[in-house]
């Protein structure tokens, strides 16, 4: 996947922009407004590939992107799991004493609280983490201090006053690679793979239930199930799953067809291998 085009949500020093690296280091990387202009560029073919967190071990899923992907015609082919360290970046020269106001997207300024409250900082909500950054080097004054990543500080030429900012340790974003190109992998018993769909169930009694037994009586391990109501109603609900077995698996093949008896609108999201970095990060 070297050599391509990909895009992503955010500025250049984002997280996301962090992944695309780091995916491909090769490649080029478009920064885009939103989360759906991204995937619009993969679906006008201006980029090949669109990087997308869907989930965050500290502040969980990511609620749009859920949204996003049933009206997507993209498929997901890969998955990446990025390690999220929060920095304290302030002009060049400036010192933990000097910063007043500290700014970052809501959901870096929530896994920072106790470090802003100990520290006396007040926060400010901003669009995204790297945006902040390229504001602090923008107003030029110490009072100003911004989190988010270690590349932002560099592109930035900001000053990393506090490495390790985060309330946790070990805190990761899953993000999704799609593509328009439905790319199945061959199948190898020597390797893991997932499968994600997308349906909501018929309705009689029992529905979720009768749909989700053939992935236990055929022993097929579910890695997640999310609910979510659609759109213009609230009594029906969609179900996104992520399955751990290949569909040429006689296993998953049996509970796939079990499932189809129960629910209806089934749209197959992508088959992709299992990150081997999934072992190492769990995720709430």
């Amino acid at each position: 996947m070297n050599d391509k085009i990909i895009a992503y949500q955010g500025v250049e020093g984002a997280y996301s922009h962090l992944a695309c690296k780091k995916a491909f280091p090769k490649s080029i990387s478009i920064a885009c407004e939103s989360f759906e202009d991204a995937m619009k560029l993969v679906e006008n073919k201006t980029a090949d590939f669109a990087m997308i967190p869907v989930e965050n071990s500290t502040a969980g899923r990511v609620e749009e992107i859920y949204r996003l992907i049933p009206k997507s015609s993209l498929f997901i082919v890969n998955e990446h799991f990025e390690p999220v360290n929060h920095c304290l970046l302030g002009i060049k020269g400036s010192k933990l004493e000097d910063i007043k106001y500290v700014g970052s997207h809501p959901q870096a300024l929530a896994q920072c609280y106790k470090n802003i409250i100990d520290f006396n900082l007040t926060a400010v909500a901003k669009f995204d983490t790297a945006g902040s950054a390229k504001e602090v080097k923008e107003k030029n004054d110490k009072k100003f201090a911004a989190i988010a990543s270690k590349l932002a500080a560099k592109l930035y030429d900001l000053e990393i006053i506090k490495e390790y900012f985060g309330d946790l340790r070990g805190n990761v974003t899953r993000f999704i690679i799609l593509s328009r190109e439905n790319t199945i992998p061959e199948y190898s018993k020597n390797k893991k793979y997932i499968t994600s769909l997308i349906f909501h169930v018929r309705d009689i009694p029992a529905a979720l239930y009768k749909a989700l037994g053939g992935f236990a009586t055929n022993s097929v391990n579910l890695l997640k199930l999310e609910s979510y109501s659609m759109t213009g109603s609230l009594q029906v609900s969609r179900f996104h799953i992520d399955i751990e077995a290949h569909p040429k698996e006689k296993k998953l093949k049996l509970a796939l067809d079990e499932l189809s008896y129960f629910a209806k609108e089934i749209k197959y999201l992508g088959v992709y291998e299992k990150h081997q970095g999934r072992e190492n990060y769990k995720l709430i």
